[in-house]
């Protein structure tokens, strides 16, 4: 009996760290980035997963990673949030202030971007719920020709917005924030 529970004790010590080591070490690690104005202060929290020599935009039938017109959280883990400290116009649609889970449906020439006011998803698992959506618009697709390795959202300024830049693999879109 003495040795079972040596046995089960060092599994369960054995699952601790390998929880533990993965919470501290993530294979797609959290990110936050943020853009503070006078007019507003907004930040985005998400985990950037890495290419690793896979197809990521592309035909289902192809194995790609994030299939054309198939909804996509976004990053990796837990569903990515958005948040402003006030109102705005996100890609030209007005937007209250708030926090909002950002979902996106990616096609060849255009995403879709919807933000759903069910921000605290954890592993997002589940399909969003469509009833939830506060604003849905769409987004011209850029391409480059050097690859991006690892996910990545930044702010840019221009002369007119500040622009979300969602970039990965040799896509990027940018979505404008007034």
């Amino acid at each position: 009996m003495k040795n079972v529970l040596k046995i089960i004790g060092v599994l369960v010590l054995a699952f601790i760290g390998y929880v533990a080591y993965m919470v501290l070490n993530p294979v797609s690690p959290k990110e936050t980035v943020s853009y503070s104005s006078e007019i507003s202060n907004l930040e985005v929290v998400y985990s950037r997963p890495y290419k690793k020599d896979r197809l990521i935009f592309g035909s289902e039938e192809d194995g790609a990673l994030v299939p054309f017109g198939k909804y996509w959280r976004t990053g990796a883990n837990a569903a990515t949030t958005f948040e402003t400290s006030s109102d705005i116009l996100f890609n030209g649609e007005a937007l209250s202030a708030g926090k909002y889970a950002l979902f996106t449906f990616p096609y060849e020439d255009r995403w879709t971007v919807a933000l759903s006011s069910e921000s605290d998803v954890f592993f997002a698992i589940a399909q969003p719920d469509p009833k939830l959506d506060v604003l849905k618009t769409e987004v011209p697709v850029k391409y480059s020709k050097n690859p991006i390795e690892q996910f990545k959202i930044e702010f840019s300024k221009d002369s007119i917005a500040v622009n979300m830049n969602l970039m990965w693999d040799k896509v990027s879109v940018s979505i404008p924030l007034e």
